[in-house]
């Protein structure tokens, strides 16, 4: 299982040679599926929705194609889904996107499909591999707004996969809130780990290594709560 799991996107060419090196062929030669699931969650302008699928788009890929994971048959979209070398799941609310992937019965889908597929994330696309997505740690985050806006107190993992938790968007000045002294207060509640990303980093999984590439900055707290 390949994953290459990112703050923003391919924002620079570190992560753009990483997902190359993932894939192991040229992207002309590829079909992506993009997935904008959990931005339709997302109240406010979408404009860095845009922004990311033109930035995607420019890389030069075979086929682009864009899947919604709700409101479909899931013959179709696992269909869609297997039609791909590389799916790319974007932003927007983690909650809803892994509540999207379990009410639709389509977590062993793509657990089975990226045996063979590399799987791109992108802030809530990067969120939803760890067994800790729980009510329990939207609350040590601070992310329960999120999971009551969708009328949910409870969220259960797809995958739990790692034991590990992502939380992107470190030093970000579209989150200012986001500093040293905030993932410090994270660490100190958290009873798992956590991996704190900027946006010109991602977390790297290649067949259970994890490793991280970056040209921006990042932290790992062992969790101390």
């Amino acid at each position: 299982m390949n994953l290459l799991l990112t703050a923003s996107g391919l924002r620079n060419a570190t992560l753009r040679d990483a997902l190359r090196d993932l894939l192991g062929k040229p992207f002309a030669s590829a079909n992506i599926v993009y997935v904008p699931t959990a931005s339709v969650a997302e109240p406010g302008d979408h404009g860095w929705l845009i922004a990311d699928m033109n930035r995607l788009h420019t890389l030069g890929w075979r086929e682009f194609d864009i899947l919604e994971l709700n409101g479909l048959p899931r013959r179709l979209v696992r269909d869609r889904l297997a039609h791909a070398d590389v799916i790319y799941v974007s932003g927007g609310n983690h909650y809803h996107l892994a509540r999207s992937i379990t009410g639709n019965g389509l977590a062993e889908d793509f657990l089975e499909l990226l045996e063979s597929r590399v799987y791109v994330g992108l802030s809530a696309g990067s969120m939803i591999f760890s067994r800790n997505l729980t009510a329990h740690s939207a609350d040590v985050i601070g992310d329960t707004a999120d999971l009551h806006v969708l009328g949910a107190t409870t969220v259960e993992p797809p995958f739990g996969l790692y034991d590990w938790y992502l939380k992107p968007h470190l030093y970000s000045p579209d989150f200012p809130e986001r500093d040293d002294a905030w993932a410090d207060r994270i660490i100190e509640r958290a009873d798992f780990p956590v991996y704190f990303i900027d946006d010109d980093t991602a977390v790297r999984v290649t067949d259970g290594k994890v490793d991280v590439v970056s040209e921006g900055r990042w932290r790992f707290g062992a969790g101390t709560g």
